[in-house]
């Protein structure tokens, strides 16, 4: 009787301003990877300090927690390479370096906090494994808590790419102070004001290489417009690679979300309560982009920056 084969086994860990998320899979050699445990957790990371250059209390303790939860099950999937990211709320915080440390005492998980063109550069990979991009030119978009990133991209070539902090919980912060929960007009004004300016360097990229009409986004904002799409909030595992978003469709949640206060839109079928607020502030941007280049199709990726890690990992 031969012992069976263990395969090598990985957990990946994505810690973004809002959601954290632990990815763990099988290499199979030959096979595409068999994933064991894909799950995620609504930190807030950013919440209450971001815009202050912090971790506030909360989040922190929350952050550790979620840390010590995803090493239990990185122990009970037997695991043997963790690679663990942190992204803008990390980057920015002056008490970031201090949440890595603790991270590393209380589980042994030593966190890499990465630069914005970094992190670009793993969404674009994660992406591509989830949308055929082939040769054309995409316009690429990730919106965060923290940061935005945008790529211009096909299946092989990164052609540019940014990382702005304008991320959505930075712009709740900025524009979204009304006690009423209903995203004001004049609001609605002042962000899109100030997306055109600080999205100027983006507006040159998009004339000097002239993507297809079409914005492929990724990660919670676009899984959830999906998901209001649907009329559900599905399960990380149950998200298809990536999904065709009609415009007219966005158009119209877009719409109303701006109508709705808090307790309406988090009552919304498929809203992820955690992005009530969020996703009106995310999806100005969109309806920026869509409106500023022309772009008439949108595609959602489920997949990110830890598939874009996994891929590299794996050598894809």
């Amino acid at each position: 009787m031969h012992a069976p084969v263990l395969h090598r086994r990985l957990a990946l860990i994505d810690m973004g301003t809002n959601t954290f998320h632990l990815l763990i899979v099988e290499d199979r050699p030959g096979q595409a990877p068999h994933i064991l445990v894909r799950t995620k957790v609504g930190v807030r990371l950013g919440e209450g300090g971001i815009s202050r250059g912090e971790i506030a209390p909360a989040p922190y303790a929350r952050a550790l927690q979620t840390l010590r939860g995803f090493k239990e099950e990185i122990e009970l999937h037997q695991a043997t390479e963790v690679r663990a990211t942190a992204t803008s709320a990390m980057r920015v915080s002056r008490n970031g370096p201090d949440l890595v440390r603790d991270i590393l005492d209380q589980t042994g998980i030593q966190v890499e906090v990465i630069g914005g063109e970094r992190e670009a550069e793993l969404i674009a990979k994660g992406i591509r494994q989830a949308v055929v991009l082939g040769q054309e030119k995409h316009l690429l978009m990730d919106i965060g808590g923290g940061s935005v990133e945008f790529i211009i991209a096909n299946e092989d070539t990164i052609f540019w790419k940014h990382s702005f902090e304008i991320g959505a919980q930075r712009l709740l912060d900025k524009f979204f102070t009304e006690p009423s929960g209903v995203f004001p007009r004049e609001s609605l004004r002042a962000q899109i004001a100030y997306l055109a300016e600080t999205l100027a360097p983006l507006t040159a990229a998009v004339a000097e290489h002239k993507p297809l009409a079409s914005l492929v986004g990724s990660s919670g904002s676009f899984d959830t417009l999906a998901d209001l799409t649907v009329g559900r909030v599905r399960k990380e595992s149950e998200l298809p690679p990536s999904t065709w978003l009609s415009v007219t469709n966005f158009e119209h949640h877009f719409a109303q979300l701006l109508t709705l206060d808090h307790d309406e839109r988090a009552a919304l079928p498929g809203m992820f309560p955690m992005r009530a607020d969020m996703l009106v502030v995310a999806s100005v941007i969109v309806e920026y982009v869509l409106k500023t280049y022309g772009l008439t199709r949108i595609t959602t990726s489920a997949f990110a920056l830890k598939e874009g890690l996994l891929a590299e990992l794996l050598g894809k």
